[in-house]
């Protein structure tokens, strides 16, 4: 094993990582309103914030990003299930020696088998299947997962990937058993984490309690958390300060929404922070969107500043695939950005190249393309999609909003039962493995236009297997640069937007380059 061979110990992992010198108080449920009623419980079968949120508490991690590190990096991970970890000279295999004594909620040990089932399920190995695997794409490069004793497993990789470890830390990978099987654990998971699932109560609540045998001495502090499901904003942010919640919905508030409760309840505390999701339109490549020439056209009319000024009021970025800096720790630097189409600052001259473009394709006023934008029913969605709708117009292009419920949300894009839709991206990490393999590989089933080229895919390959960061990152704005050129999914902004609690609750940490990696709550507790 290699000298980088990293060992910690969790005990001293949690003194050094422990919130400030108050001391914590055990009880209490913390209360969050949910903004809307999810489709199933199983982490490993979603793709949204509104599942990992309210269920990455009954869950545990082979490791974790630190839990009171704001932003998420490959040097600050930590470990959880694990107690450490090493790589092989080759960097081809990654072992991991495991905590012992750990047990699931149904009193059934945790072993290296249970590691074994997660990714043999995840790589669709396993007997049973997911009914919707959201994550397929983050586990190609990886072979296999091998059972060394009870307490040991290792991750047998394909060829070399630096960044592989920061998969296992994502919120979005926690372990799951080998007894329980997928269809079980979409309405009730069973877990090894601080916190048992209670129930469910679709378009009502969501409820997880105190595990008291959890396996880290101590923790958690709270008894349990409940989640009231109210998809009306005004209603939430009404509740909110009326006292009937502890905390808002991670990343759920608006400016002029924070701006309210300020002024209503001065002593909230409240962060603005980049909630890493990109607005974004999916083009699919039926007739007439197989055109290239007018997808460009589509990108060159989208003013992005003009999306982070009237949804954000000044509260948003603009970005390329990867997040934008200064959180995002691999953004493309403005001046090559702005060469791209859609990213000039002269929107007007923009705007005229690309209906003359149209207008090459048949186009103009006397024959306007119509169609439907799809959008996930749920205000970020429905709000870019208007703007986006009224942008279009610039160009001749008509189109009509068509609103998804979130339970049918994902299966309708993986099925590319759309010609237009307005979605969102989400940086489950920070890292270009995960942004390019899942959102461009050829054989990605989140690729939901089916954007295809293998050249890229060569050097997305490429850029997986290199260990000089600065190398790598040429490569990454590269690759970029000719996803914009081939408007493969244009970015509309990146939005900013707050969470707020009481002062109440303590040990909170609101990270900035994912929003789905610090929702374990085990620390968190309640000054009552």
């Amino acid at each position: 094993m290699k000298s980088m061979r990293c060992i910690l110990m969790a005990a001293v992992v949690i003194a050094a990582i422990a919130p400030g010198a108050q001391a914590q108080k055990s009880g209490g449920v913390l209360r969050i309103f949910h903004r809307d009623s999810p489709a199933n419980m199983s982490i490993h079968e979603e793709g949204t914030v509104s599942v990992v949120a309210p269920i990455m508490p009954v869950f545990n991690n082979l490791v974790v990003f630190n839990p009171h590190e704001k932003q998420n990096r490959l040097d600050n991970i930590v470990p959880d299930l694990a107690d450490s970890w090493a790589w092989s000279e080759d960097g081809k295999d990654l072992t991991f020696k495991l905590h012992q004594g750990v047990k699931w909620h149904d009193g059934k040990p945790f072993t290296a088998a249970d590691v074994k089932c997660t990714w043999d399920l995840l790589q669709n190995k396993a007997t049973e299947k997911l009914r919707l695997n959201a994550r397929e794409a983050w586990w190609a490069n990886l072979d296999n997962v091998t059972v060394d004793n009870d307490y040991q497993a290792t991750f047998h990789m394909k060829r070399p990937q630096p960044a592989f470890l920061a998969f296992l830390a994502s919120g979005f990978t926690p372990v799951y058993p080998c007894h329980v099987s997928p269809a079980q654990m979409r309405q009730h998971p069973i877990g090894t984490g601080p916190f048992k699932f209670v129930e469910f109560k679709p378009n009502q609540s969501i409820k997880v309690a105190k595990n008291p045998d959890y396996w880290k001495p101590g923790l958690p502090y709270l008894d349990g958390i409940e989640w009231t499901i109210i998809p009306n904003r005004s209603t939430q942010m009404l509740a909110f300060v009326a006292g009937q919640f502890d905390m808002t919905f991670p990343y759920e508030v608006t400016v002029p929404n924070m701006k309210d409760i300020k002024s209503q309840m001065p002593d909230a505390v409240c962060e603005i922070t980049p909630t890493n999701f990109a607005p974004n339109l999916l083009m699919t490549r039926k007739p007439p969107f197989d055109n290239t020439e007018l997808r460009k056209a589509v990108a060159m009319t989208i003013d992005h500043k003009a999306f982070v000024d009237i949804l954000g009021e000044g509260n948003g970025d603009i970005g390329t695939a990867v997040l934008p800096a200064p959180e995002g720790q691999w953004a493309m630097p403005k001046e090559m950005r702005d060469t791209l189409p859609g990213y000039a600052s002269d929107i007007g001259k923009s705007r005229e190249e690309a209906r003359k473009i149209l207008q090459s394709l048949g186009y103009g006023p006397d024959k306007r393309l119509s169609f439907k934008i799809s959008a996930r029913n749920l205000p970020d969605y429905r709000d870019a999609a208007s703007l986006l709708i009224d942008q279009l117009k610039q160009i001749n292009i008509d189109a009509e909003l068509d609103l998804v419920e979130t339970a049918q949300w994902l299966p309708r894009l993986v099925r590319s039962d759309f010609v237009l839709a307005q979605s969102v991206a989400g940086a489950g990490i920070d890292d270009p493995d995960q942004t390019f393999y899942e959102n461009y590989g050829c054989d990605s089933n989140r690729n939901y236009t089916h954007y295809c080229d293998r050249e890229i895919e060569k050097m997305i390959d490429q850029q997986s297997a290199e260990r000089d960061q600065a190398k790598r990152q040429k490569l990454v704005w590269e690759i970029d640069a000719r996803l914009q050129q081939a408007v493969a999914r244009p970015i509309e902004f990146y939005l900013r937007k707050a969470t707020c609690w009481r002062p109440e609750v303590k040990g909170l940490t609101i990270m900035v380059n994912s929003s789905y990696n610090g929702w374990r709550f085990e620390d968190v507790w309640l000054d009552k």
